[in-house]
């Protein structure tokens, strides 16, 4: 057994650990991180990665379908879903021996196992019950990020009921599919196997598909779903799973009771995460766990002094590049930078990759109104664009919420070809605290989608141009 001193050891090697360890690195801080399983974590193995490269597939596919729309021959269209997951999984080892190579380039150790908190300052590492190491540090940072929630009666059995792990590796195409829960994950992997051909429905227990997007802007891409054959049931909630011998029957209860059968070969449950902190030592700290979560201050600071939490583990938005912003925060406080400020959770945003994609930043017009604003909306179709229209994708919008009295950006909402690609200019000018003024007088560059962002102010002040 080693004991190895560190300034700084980061439990979990995810897009928050990883991160938060090359950062301490580069401010002179002797760091260490410990991982399980992979380094990269959830996002970049199981996650973020290897699902954008199923629907980049799928949208290789779809287009593929469509050529003759374009004046193209494509004759024979098919897929291998084998090597369709090969590839996935080829990109994410890929990447995940990049994150290795780049803690090494910054001479951060690796110990490859799991941590857990032994006294002050204190670490012990184990991997497959055996010790690995004993390490110290004055600051000890927990990034264990989260995994898939369940509920009773719906739990994942790896055969005929999935969680995203299963989903990402699927043995056989499914010619139906159930999927619960109609967030990101749960709306990304609809939106794969319906490309591919699979009779999808979607249950949500809330009223609104994608809840936590704008209510219009999630309202037309549930037009597109279901213009694209996929069937959307809101306001209910699936109650039971009964498994026959080779399909899965779902009682689908709605709000006022009724209750429906639905028979499919495969489940995707999809309803959520809950926070990794089992198994961490925390009995005995004054670290505070809050609906499955670490409480943790504005710059990763829990209750138990010298111990820190980022990341899925410290709370929503569950998102990779929130993870790695407050592990930044978090570091450059520990290293006592100067002007190290607490992220604004507000301005972090948000993308979905489904057909179509949707990306978000900031306040939706509900949240906006419900905190007092008068506001200023603006909206643009994509059908008036000439490059949405010139690429074939002329379904679309970008909204946009203004501050009547300041003129401050509260919001943008996007849904649409490649607006996950859109919606950084909008953090930009959020975090910039630029106003319509501004905005109004960038010059857009033409033919793009991007010109959208900018008709879209104009015509929250009666200025669009091209409707």
């Amino acid at each position: 057994m080693a004991d190895t001193k560190f300034d700084v050891v980061i439990v979990g090697g995810g897009p928050g650990g990883y991160v938060t360890a090359i950062r301490a690195a580069q401010l002179g801080l002797k760091a260490a991180v410990v991982e399980r399983k992979h380094l990269g974590g959830i996002c970049l193995n199981w996650g973020c990665i290897p699902t954008k490269a199923l629907l980049r597939s799928a949208e290789v596919y779809r287009n593929m379908n469509h050529a003759a729309e374009y004046g193209l021959t494509a004759e024979k269209v098919g897929f291998d879903l084998g090597k369709i997951i090969a590839r996935s999984r080829k990109v994410s080892k890929k990447l995940s021996g990049g994150v290795g190579f780049l803690l090494k380039k910054h001479k951060v150790a690796v110990f490859d196992g799991e941590g857990k908190l032994s006294g002050p300052g204190k670490l012990e590492v184990a991997k497959d019950g055996k010790a690995v190491a004993s390490l110290s540090a004055k600051h000890i940072v927990l990034a264990t990020g989260a995994r898939a929630r369940t509920l009773p009666g719906l739990e994942p059995d790896g055969k005929f009921v999935w969680s995203y792990m299963e989903a990402l590796v699927p043995d056989a195409m499914p010619k139906s599919l159930l999927v619960i829960g109609s967030g990101a994950i749960g709306i990304e992997f609809a939106s794969f196997f319906r490309t591919l051909g699979a009779a999808v429905t979607v249950v949500e227990v809330l009223p609104q598909v994608l809840p936590v997007e704008d209510a219009e802007i999630a309202a037309l891409a549930r037009k597109q779903f279901e213009k694209d054959g996929m069937t959307i049931i809101t306001g209910a909630k699936v109650t039971g799973l009964k498994k026959g011998k080779d399909t899965v029957t779902a009682t689908v209860e709605d709000e006022k009771g009724k209750k429906s059968e639905i028979t499919v070969e495969r489940v995707i449950s999809a309803v959520g995460v809950v926070g990794n902190v089992e198994n961490l030592g925390l009995e005995g700290t004054k670290v505070k766990i809050d609906r499955g979560c670490i409480v943790a201050d504005g710059y990763g600071r829990t209750g138990e002094p010298g111990v820190y939490a980022i990341g899925d583990v410290a709370g929503p938005p569950m998102l990779a590049h929130k993870a790695s912003h407050e592990g930044i925060v978090c570091i450059e406080k520990i290293a006592g930078l100067k002007d190290v400020h607490p992220m604004d959770k507000n301005r972090i945003p948000g993308c979905t990759y489904c057909h179509p994609q949707i990306a978000s930043v900031g306040l939706t017009e509900a949240r906006a109104k419900d905190a007092g604003r008068e506001v200023r909306i603006g909206r643009f179709p994509f059908m008036g664009n000439g490059k949405a229209i010139a690429l074939g994708e002329p379904e679309g919008m970008i909204k946009t919420i203004f501050d009547a009295k300041s003129g401050e950006l509260l919001g943008a909402h996007m849904v649409g070809a490649e607006v996950t690609e859109l919606i950084q200019g909008y953090v930009v000018a959020m975090g910039l605290e630029t106003t319509e003024a501004e905005l109004i007088h960038t010059v857009f560059p033409h033919p793009t989608l991007s010109e959208m962002m900018h008709e879209s102010v104009l015509d929250a002040y009666g200025r669009v141009i091209h409707i």
